[in-house]
């Protein structure tokens, strides 16, 4: 019998994907285990394992798909002997599921990595193309959502894909004059649509990746939902510069060199330790409070921004912090992070001192309740006991949910951060 291979749900909030990259073809064998296709999510791209051994009969969804449904076929597996039958219908989408507060990392008996193939999910499966019923449209749910911003009645679009599914390309192509959906007498009114783009000679128009409407979807959600609240410190670096330079005598002959960035990023950790209160997230129903203190840092990629999480911050020493994150960097601009690698964390760092930035506002990322925007370095005069001396500050902003942070417990946190900063030597005590 003949197996279908299906769009796996890399990540809990996972509702579609990108298929960016066959690595087999018709005709090829292949092996439990064996690497078969990539997949773009929101955040990385990730190797896809087929779980059973057979020949690949046909390849339903071809490679640069975008809107792909988790559960779609996207391929067919054939037992020996068996021949290729007609391409089969893609499965309807996975409910999504609600969003952790927090993901947690794989247990040690979890699958070692995301599996492509996999049995019939239901009897749905060994029956073959399911078929509309009463007024059901199957329609992937990207082709929904166009269908929804052009006001178009998908029952009046005829589908191209598997099964006759209604994909992006039949909405469209979809005439202008094409029946709207009719909206419900209560509906409520829509809201005013952006006035439409005037383009012109040597103008270019760039597809949304997956990651770039992740993070304007994530950055929406927070500012419409999360209410801000922002506290702004200036810290004094010059121990730190100097207690950075020392360890680095020591660090450079492992091969490690710490940046300043690494150690805000142990300062915020022994902060965070110092205020478990801070290392909390909002639900509807409760507060949960993370018993780690693991640290995201935002990292800029060509595909966007990605935030890998350094894990139990607190407990590891800045050489060992500056390790992590060159790797976690290095592979994040590459899309090949695990999905524990960037998946969770209950506090993040956003620093854009490097560029010459000396003071930044940054958005929070939900479902965490803070997020800290660090600036550069830069000499100023100050007094100090009366008398201008010279020396190194640096800007750093907090932006907090005040849902879950009141404004005296995120100046508690602050001043914690700006004594460990002052004061590094404090941080290994």
């Amino acid at each position: 019998m003949s197996i279908n291979i299906l769009m796996p749900a890399l990540s809990p909030t996972m509702t579609e994907g990108k298929l960016a990259k066959w690595h087999v073809k018709v005709g090829d064998a292949v092996k439990a285990g064996q690497v078969v296709c990539e997949i773009e999510t929101d955040k990385a791209t990730m190797e896809v394992e087929a779980v059973d051994e057979g020949k690949v009969g046909q390849i339903v969804v071809p490679e640069g798909t975008e809107g792909v449904a988790v559960n779609a076929v996207i391929a067919v597996l054939l037992e020996e002997g068996e021949k290729a039958g007609a391409a089969p219908a893609a499965a309807p989408p996975a409910p999504a599921k609600a969003e952790a507060p927090k993901a947690e990392p794989p247990k040690a008996e979890a699958s070692p990595g995301p599996r492509a193939s996999s049995p019939p999910q239901s009897a749905q499966d060994a029956r073959g193309p399911e078929k509309p019923s009463g007024d059901r449209i199957f329609a992937s749910p990207l082709a929904k959502r166009i269908a929804a911003d052009k006001g178009l009645n998908l029952a009046g679009i005829k589908g191209s894909g598997p099964g006759g599914r209604i994909v992006k390309a039949d909405v469209e192509n979809a005439k202008p004059g094409a029946a709207p959906a009719a909206a419900p007498a209560n509906a409520p009114r829509p809201a005013p649509t952006a006035q439409p783009i005037v383009t012109a000679p040597g103008d270019q128009r760039i597809p949304h990746t997956a990651v770039r409407k992740v993070i304007a979807r994530r950055m929406l959600e927070s500012k419409q939902t999360v209410p801000h609240f922002y506290l702004t410190m200036e810290m004094e670096i010059d121990a730190l510069l100097a207690a950075r330079a020392a360890i680095n005598v020591v660090a450079e002959k492992k091969g490690a060199k710490v940046s300043v960035n690494d150690m805000v990023i142990k300062a915020c950790a022994k902060a965070l330790r110092d205020h478990p209160e801070c290392n909390a997230s909002w639900t509807e129903d409760e507060m949960v409070m993370y018993g780690a203190v693991d640290i995201s840092v935002a990292v800029a990629t060509d595909r966007g921004l990605i935030t890998p999480i350094v894990r139990n911050a607190d407990m590891k020493g800045a050489a060992q912090i500056s390790v992590e994150m060159k790797d976690l960097a290095a592979r994040a601009k590459v899309g090949k992070l695990k999905l524990e690698e960037f998946q969770g964390g209950g506090f993040t760092i956003s620093n854009l001192g490097m560029f010459g930035i000396t003071h930044f506002s940054a958005i929070i990322n939900p479902p965490q309740a803070m997020i800290l925007a660090v600036g550069a370095g830069e000499e100023r005069v100050v007094a100090r006991k009366g008398q201008p001396v010279v020396r190194t500050m640096m800007n750093c902003t907090l932006a907090v949910d005040h849902r879950v942070v009141d404004g005296a417990m995120g100046a508690q946190f602050m001043q914690t951060l700006k004594a460990y900063i002052e004061q590094p030597a404090a941080m290994l005590a």
